[in-house]
C-alpha cells in the first residue's frame, strides 16, 4: 500500500482527507510543514498532499524545500484558485493543483494519475526467496503465499525497504499506524511476533534477519544474505 503524507494545519481537513484516502492509501497526517520536513528526513513516502496557507511555513516554501532534497510527487491542495497561484505552484515543482472544496472522486483520480505518471519506486522486493509485491499487497516465499494483515505487511515492507536501519517502536507506530493513533509497545511487539511466526511457518529463516534491538526496537539485518 502506498504512503501519502498529508500536510495541513487544519485538524478537520486532515481528518477528512484521511477518511477519504485511507481505504486506498496509508496516510501520515501532519499539521505543520516544518514537522513534515523533519518526517521526510527519516521516512519514505510516495506522494505529498500539501496545503498552502499554513502559519509556520507556507506551502510555497515547503514545496521548494521538498524539491531541494526529495524526488517525491507533490500535489498542492488549497482554496487559492487564482491562475497566478496555480502557475506559481507548478513552477516551483508541484505536480498538480487541487482546489478546495474538492470532490472526493476527483481527489482520488488526481492522486492516482500523479502516482502513475511519476512512478519510480520498486513495487516488488526480493529477498532470499521472499517476494513482497506492494501493488497487490502479497507476500510469498518460494511461491508459497504468506497471509499477512495490512499492518504486518506495512511493517515488513518498511523493514525491507530500509535494511539494517534500526526502527524504534515509536517510529514503527507513527509510520505504520499513523500519528493520530496511540498504541502501546505491546501492540508493536505483538505484531512483530505474529509476523515472525508467519514467516517462520512458511520456511523462511526469519530469525536470521528480523532482529530485536533491545531497548530500542527492530531492524532487518541483511549481512547474512550476501
Amino acid at each position: 500500500m502506498k504512503t501519502l503524507l498529508l500536510i495541513d494545519d487544519e485538524p478537520r481537513m486532515l481528518e477528512l482527507l484521511s477518511l477519504y484516502l485511507e481505504p486506498s492509501y496509508h496516510c501520515i497526517a501532519i499539521a505543520s510543514a516544518k514537522v513534515a520536513l523533519d518526517y521526510l528526513e527519516e521516512n519514505q513516502v510516495d506522494l505529498v498532499l500539501l496545503d498552502i496557507m499554513m502559519p509556520d511555513m507556507d506551502g510555497w516554501q515547503a514545496c521548494q524545500e521538498i524539491r531541494k532534497f526529495w524526488d517525491v510527487p507533490v500535489i498542492m491542495l488549497t482554496a487559492k484558485g487564482e491562475q497566478a497561484d496555480i502557475i506559481k505552484g507548478l513552477n516551483i515543482g508541484a505536480d498538480d493543483y487541487i482546489l478546495k472544496p474538492f470532490d472526493e472522486e476527483e481527489l482520488l483520480a488526481r492522486i492516482h494519475a500523479v502516482l502513475r505518471r511519476t512512478k519510480t519506486e520498486e513495487t516488488i522486493i526480493f529477498f532470499e526467496g521472499l517476494r513482497l509485491n506492494k501493488d497487490s499487497i502479497e507476500v510469498t516465499f518460494e511461491q508459497q503465499t504468506i497471509a499477512l494483515t495490512p499492518k504486518e505487511f506495512a511493517m515488513l515492507a518498511l523493514l525491507l525497504d530500509y535494511q539494517n536501519k534500526v526502527f524504534s517502536r515509536e517510529h514503527l507506530m507513527n509510520t505504520v499506524w499513523g500519528y493520530n493513533v496511540t498504541i502501546d509497545d505491546r501492540t508493536i511487539d505483538s505484531h512483530v511476533r505474529n509476523l515472525r511466526e508467519k514467516l517462520r511457518k512458511s520456511g523462511f529463516p526469519v530469525d536470521d534477519y528480523l532482529q530485536t534491538v533491545w531497548g530500542i526496537g527492530y531492524k532487518w539485518h541483511k549481512a547474512a544474505c550476501n
